[in-house]
């Protein structure tokens, strides 16, 4: 505020006709790139608030496929962990194919049926819109967990912060749902999976 009075005394009460120049003018030619990754930023920090501050949904949950469910027409992807996509096929010890994505989708429907309703507490809104959040039963049991823990989902550790890691450290134990397969982790999406079948080929070549 000082340098700003000074300035305007030596100029007698004038600033000096550059630094009255419309800001849009300048914005508008040095930084328009600074402009719309300040406009992204601030659009990524409402979604973030937005699902910060809002209330639980709670309500009966349709599954979208392993890790993705819906409730009351929002979509909600568990946080922490990483489930295969239903179109997915993983290979067993023994070489034989499973559908493990599908079988990850099947198994939490049947454990979202067994105490409803289901509530989920919000942690923030995804690049896509989606919010993400962990989700429990009607007894209380965390959704999230239990998929890690029964081998339905891996532990997504740079997300989850490592909560889920013994959980993940009990069914790889066990050779628990995707660690069925005989390369001990989950079937990875190939790049450009269309026209292309699913499958965990190539798995080994990444070990």
């Amino acid at each position: 505020m000082i340098g700003f009075v000074t300035a305007a005394t030596a100029f007698h009460g004038r600033l000096p006709a550059f630094q009255r120049r419309p800001k849009s003018d300048w914005n508008a030619a040095r930084c328009p790139v600074t402009k719309r990754k300040v406009n992204f930023f601030l659009v990524l920090l409402v979604m973030a608030n937005s699902a910060q501050g809002a209330e639980p949904i709670v309500g009966q949950a349709s599954v979208i496929d392993g890790d993705t469910i819906e409730i009351a027409g929002e979509r909600i992807q568990f946080s922490g962990v990483d489930a295969p996509e239903g179109w997915q096929v993983c290979s067993d010890e023994k070489g034989s194919d499973f559908r493990c994505g599908k079988d990850a989708a099947s198994a939490l429907d049947a454990f979202l049926a067994a105490s409803r309703p289901t509530r989920c507490d919000l942690v923030k809104r995804d690049r896509y819109g989606r919010f993400v959040g962990t989700c429990f039963r009607a007894d209380g049991k965390d959704v999230n967990r239990w998929l890690v823990e029964t081998g339905n989902a891996i532990d997504r550790e740079e997300h989850s912060k490592g909560v889920y890691a013994e959980a993940q450290a009990t069914a790889r134990s066990a050779g628990a749902g995707i660690w069925r397969s005989q390369f001990g982790r989950s079937c990875p999406a190939p790049a450009g999976r269309v026209n292309r079948k699913p499958t965990c080929e190539g798995s080994k070549r990444n070990q």
